[in-house]
C-alpha cells in the first residue's frame, strides 16, 4: 500500500485509532499461534515442537575416566618428575588409581616400557603396552 498517500492523516487507512494497538493486531508476539491460528508460518520457518528422542537417566549413564595409551607413554617421564610414577629398571610404573583413571584406550603409539596399573583396560590397549615390554595390571 502506498504510505505516501496517508501523510498527514490520524490513522493511515488503520480504521479507528483504537485499531493497530498492540501485539493483537499481529496476533501475538513471537513465536505466539505456531501450532494455531500461524501453523504455515511456522512450518515455513522451521519451528519444530513437542520432545524428541529421550535423556538418559543420571542413574544410569557411568561416565568413566579415560586416558589412551599414546597419551601415557608421552607423560610417563613428566609423571615421575611430578612424583607420580616410579622408573625401575627401565620400567615406567604408573597406578592411574592415584590420579583418578578409569580406564585405558588404545589410541597412540606406546615406545616405552610401561607398567600400568588400572581398574580397566581395552584390548587394543592391552595388546599395545604388553608389545612394548610392559605390563597390564588389574587394580581390585
Amino acid at each position: 500500500m502506498d504510505t505516501k498517500k496517508f501523510r498527514g492523516s490520524r490513522t493511515c487507512g488503520g480504521g479507528t485509532s483504537k485499531n493497530r494497538r498492540g501485539a493483537g493486531n499481529r496476533g501475538g508476539r513471537g513465536k505466539a499461534g505456531a501450532c494455531k491460528h500461524h501453523f504455515v508460518r511456522a512450518m515455513q520457518r522451521g519451528y519444530s515442537y513437542g520432545k524428541h528422542g529421550f535423556k538418559l537417566p543420571a542413574i544410569v549413564s557411568n561416565d568413566v575416566s579415560i586416558v589412551n595409551v599414546g597419551e601415557l607413554d608421552e607423560l610417563a617421564p613428566y609423571l615421575v618428575e611430578e612424583g607420580l610414577a616410579r622408573f625401575e629398571e627401565g620400567i615406567y610404573h604408573i597406578n592411574l588409581e592415584d590420579l583418578g583413571i578409569e580406564k585405558v584406550l588404545g589410541s597412540g603409539r606406546v615406545t616405552r616400557s610401561l607398567a600400568v596399573t588400572s581398574d580397566e583396560f581395552s584390548a587394543s590397549a592391552r595388546a599395545k603396552i604388553e608389545d612394548a615390554g610392559g605390563s597390564c595390571i588389574e587394580a581390585e
